[in-house]
């Protein structure tokens, strides 16, 4: 099936709802499960945080003003959906035995993780970042999404999204090289 323009979407939701829902959802759920699962690091976490993204897209839709691309709008929601999940984790972890376990044994454990040792020691590293620092590494490093369209996604300016890219890979490399020292 051919990709639609936003617009096309748009258009099909409000003569078809369900249908354009649908469209929309098949349309954007691999790009923006792939985006909150590199915020989020585990599967399940981010099957979890793509529900309620898309449950909050739906829900605003009527909001979007067009002022951005579609996908642009809907990275916004989808990096504020992940940030709040992982405060909520951290919160919640506090009262867990999730913290006896390394990150690289989880993974290791984890079927959908396929990442070699280098990965693990880079997810270990952004896992110990702070939630919006791990979103805009993510996003620059992985997805390589240039500064101006993060400032819209995490209205913020680039200056600052730039320091705080640096302060990421600057406490990154700092643990890698703990890390080879043991």
């Amino acid at each position: 099936m051919a990709l639609l323009t936003d617009q096309e979407i748009l258009d099909i939701i409000t003569i078809e709802p369900n249908r354009g829902y649908r469209l929309l959802m098949t349309q954007y759920q691999e790009q923006l499960y792939w985006h909150i699962r590199n915020i989020v690091t585990w599967h399940e976490d981010a099957d979890d945080v793509v529900q309620n993204t898309f449950i909050k897209i739906f829900r605003n839709l009527d909001r979007f003003k067009g002022d951005s691309k579609l996908l642009t709008w809907m990275y916004r929601i989808a990096t504020n959906e992940s940030i709040s999940f992982l405060r909520s984790k951290k919160r919640k972890q506090t009262d867990s035995l999730d913290g006896d376990y390394s990150i690289s044994e989880q993974l290791k454990a984890d079927q959908y993780f396929d990442g070699n040792s280098a990965q693990l020691i880079l997810t270990e590293a952004m896992n110990r970042l702070p939630e919006k620092q791990k979103a805009v590494f993510s996003m620059r490093y992985y997805e390589e999404i240039p500064y101006a369209e993060m400032s819209k996604i995490m209205d913020t300016s680039v200056g600052a999204l730039k320091a705080s890219y640096h302060h990421a890979v600057k406490k990154i490399e700092e643990y890698i090289k703990n890390e080879r020292r043991d």
